[in-house]
């Protein structure tokens, strides 16, 4: 398994937002977390990262093989682990080109490769837009195609994307989605995907325009139910969550 997540519980200011969680997902599959707002989506998303403030006390996270619980953030990214962000912060003195050099092991004075300049042409980002801060005063759809830039100058072999459909138009939605299932291999045969990813939702509609392997339901801090991602959405946009568990608990 490419991650491994076993028995987590999980406090936040001493409040305990995440328990029992079990999750594996092998390399070159892609899985979706649902749940209603509050479920602790972001907790899990957040604890994976190993963001201080989400104190696991109990059970283990492991990537590659190795025990990651208790390894710092940067040592994580350092082992292949991508993050799109919901609502990431602006950052001040330093440009999206910059930060698309570092991230695709570039030279700060060497000019931007070929690759990320037809990458960027793609999404839209023109040569002034490069030359901005990264996020300040960006657009949400600006936010979310500079986010994907980014992952596609890292090339992480496991992605996580926080709501990437929240907030963003239609022809964005597409646009990303493209994208998206470039990040996760998409565009190759199943036996030939090596990169992995977790798409963290509340509403679904991403799912139209990227093939999931497999669903979670995340409901008060503990999964409910896994299995069919087309079976599960079907379920919760006629039932909803509770509708949903509950008809997977009859099983």
């Amino acid at each position: 398994m490419l991650l491994e997540i076993n028995n987590l519980a999980v406090e936040v200011e001493g409040k305990q937002v995440l328990k029992n969680v079990n999750l594996s997902i092998d390399e070159g599959e892609t899985h979706v977390l649902l749940g209603p707002n509050g479920a602790g989506k972001s907790t899990l998303f957040l604890s994976i990262l190993g963001f201080p403030k989400y104190n696991i006390t109990q059970g283990s996270i492991k990537f590659k093989g190795k025990d990651i619980t208790n390894l710092p953030t940067s040592e994580r990214v350092a082992l292949g682990i991508g993050v799109s962000f919901q609502n990431p912060p602006a950052i001040r003195g330093i440009t999206v080109k910059d930060l698309l050099k570092y991230e695709s092991g570039q030279n700060e004075n060497e000019e931007l490769n070929p690759r990320m300049k037809e990458l960027a042409n793609k999404l839209k980002f023109s040569e002034d837009f490069l030359n901005r801060d990264v996020n300040l005063g960006f657009s949400g759809g600006e936010v979310k195609r500079s986010e994907i830039l980014q992952l596609l100058a890292q090339q992480p072999d496991f992605t996580m994307f926080d709501e990437p459909d929240s907030g963003v138009d239609i022809e964005n939605v597409e646009l990303l989605a493209e994208e998206l299932n470039v990040i996760l291999d998409k565009h190759k045969r199943i036996k030939q995907r090596k990169r992995s990813g977790l798409l963290i939702t509340h509403l679904g509609y991403i799912l139209n325009f990227v093939k999931a392997d497999k669903a979670h339901v995340l409901m008060d801090g503990e999964i409910a139910c896994s299995g069919n991602p087309d079976e599960i959405l079907l379920e919760i946009r006629k039932n909803g969550f509770t509708g949903c568990v509950k008809c997977a608990q009859c099983l």
